[in-house]
């Protein structure tokens, strides 16, 4: 059974309030949020689990699942987004061009701007 992420009546996101042992039928209670695995739609998370099984190539995905690149992307941009990851996404794209604007402007020079690059990257592995 699917845990119900939004409520039915007004549409608020769900709280556990009580867990149970399936074996002793010990219970805890108290307030439990759900993480942002656990919130994904069934479609979101049958596309990510095939996303991981193609080890990220867009084009396995795209024969797997008998989709376009295009839909591809706009499935992956729409996890993204659902996971709650865009905002880091963005901050990472703006700051990779503002590097390669100060290397255009002549205010760093190629290899001052490839560490940089890498270090970006680093930070988000």
């Amino acid at each position: 059974m699917n845990i119900p992420t939004k409520c039915p009546a007004c549409d608020g996101g769900m709280l556990i309030t009580e867990m149970a042992c399936a074996k002793c039928k010990t219970s805890i209670k108290g307030a439990f949020e759900l993480n942002e695995l656990a919130t994904l739609s069934e479609d979101n998370l049958a596309f990510l689990k095939v996303f991981i099984a193609a080890r990220g190539s867009i084009k396995e995905v795209e024969r797997a699942l008998g989709i376009s690149y295009p839909t591809v992307r706009a499935r992956l941009d729409g996890l993204v987004r659902a996971m709650g990851l865009s905002a880091a996404t963005e901050n990472l794209g703006r700051r990779k061009t503002e590097i390669i604007e100060r290397l255009e402007r002549g205010e760093i020079d190629a290899q001052a701007a490839l560490k940089q690059l890498s270090e970006l990257e680093g930070e988000n592995i």
